[in-house]
């Protein structure tokens, strides 16, 4: 228990501040040697060590990257130009997060999400101090929204909530105290009590093995797989789309870690202020409140697919969501398993 709290503060502290496979190894710069070999197609990656109790903690030097692609199209260097700068993949973050995720798991713990997508389990009650942001809709001092969000009480005070918890938020449960729960969430360096009824029970063998980076400042995506211990390969790198600030409709994709809690295959989305069907986004994994990983959006009348965007990794243009080329989208969909994947959403 107290080595997780330790890890917690770890992250805390980390974060704020289909062909040929090409195998390149990420080293402790990041630069990104360029060796290469060609694998049979019909290889499948090898299973993942368990992740053991009694192992000491990972140093993020310890985290080592590969290159080895399973999706290769779109694919990005490690560091690309931009119109008149240079955009590029954050590998040091990345390993820093990586380290931290494998840690996390080293105990045995039993993982709860914190969930309300839509509501579904009632709006939380307000919190003590509250303001009401540009949308006009009220969140916590620390900017998350009531809407969609978990009410997170102080272990002293369980009339009033403090803050609120984003949907699809992944906690450690710590114990049960009446009709609360009381939980760790894996980003937070506090303890909360929360309502039960905001919190679904993951399945005792879960382990995140599957990681998906998103950096919505340089508008790219990056999905991880865990090899063995420390050892995680690069199974796709590419441009993405991410939120935009726009009131009244268009949010930013919420920094974080969140968990991959849903899949649809077409994800129909309405006009802005209208009940109209404004289209749909294929190949759709759900993270936090209404924020999917999806592919390139398909507006009435049309109904065909579109494989790609011009608009992908140039400026943040969604409501929320991660925009990928429909093909890109449909890898995550397939390859990210549904409440075992996490979205790391970087800056």
């Amino acid at each position: 228990m107290n080595r997780f709290i330790c890890i917690v503060w770890m992250f805390f502290l980390l974060v704020s501040c289909g062909g040929r496979r090409e195998v390149q190894a990420v080293g402790r710069s990041n630069l990104v040697s360029q060796e290469s070999e060609a694998l049979p197609d019909t290889v499948p990656a090898p299973d993942a060590e368990p992740l053991l109790p009694d192992e000491p903690l990972l140093k993020v030097s310890d985290v080592v990257l590969t290159k080895e692609f399973l999706y290769d199209q779109y694919t990005l260097d490690d560091v690309y130009p931009y119109k008149d700068t240079v955009r590029s993949f954050k590998w040091e973050v990345v390993r820093k997060c990586l380290a931290y995720i494998e840690n996390m798991q080293q105990d045995s713990v039993r993982w709860v999400v914190l969930q309300n997508y839509r509501n579904l389990n009632s709006e939380a009650p307000l919190v003590r101090r509250y303001v009401r942001n540009a949308y006009r809709r009220v969140a916590d001092t620390l900017g998350v929204e009531r809407y969609q969000s978990v009410p997170l009480y102080l272990l002293s005070d369980t009339l009033t909530p403090e803050r609120y918890g984003r949907d699809g938020t992944i906690a450690y449960l710590l114990g049960r105290e009446g009709s609360f729960c009381r939980i760790l969430p894996a980003t937070f360096e506090e303890e909360w009590l929360v309502p039960e009824r905001y919190l679904k029970s993951l399945a005792d063998t879960t382990v995140f093995h599957h990681v998906i980076f998103v950096d919505r400042r340089d508008q790219n995506i990056a999905t991880l797989e865990r090899t063995g211990r420390g050892a995680w390969k690069i199974r796709s790198m590419n441009p993405a789309t991410t939120g935009r600030h726009a009131p009244p409709y268009a949010q930013e994709t919420p920094l974080g870690m969140y968990l991959v809690q849903q899949k649809k295959t077409r994800m129909v989305f309405l006009k802005d202020g209208s009940t109209a069907t404004g289209g749909y986004a294929p190949y759709a994994s759900r993270f936090t409140n209404g924020a999917y990983i999806h592919g390139v959006p398909v507006n009435v009348p049309d109904t065909l697919m579109v494989e790609y965007s011009w608009s992908l990794g140039t400026t943040p243009r969604s409501h929320m969501c991660v925009r990928n080329a429909t093909s890109h989208s449909k890898f995550v969909f397939d390859w990210a398993p549904v409440e075992q994947a996490l979205v790391v959403v970087i800056e």
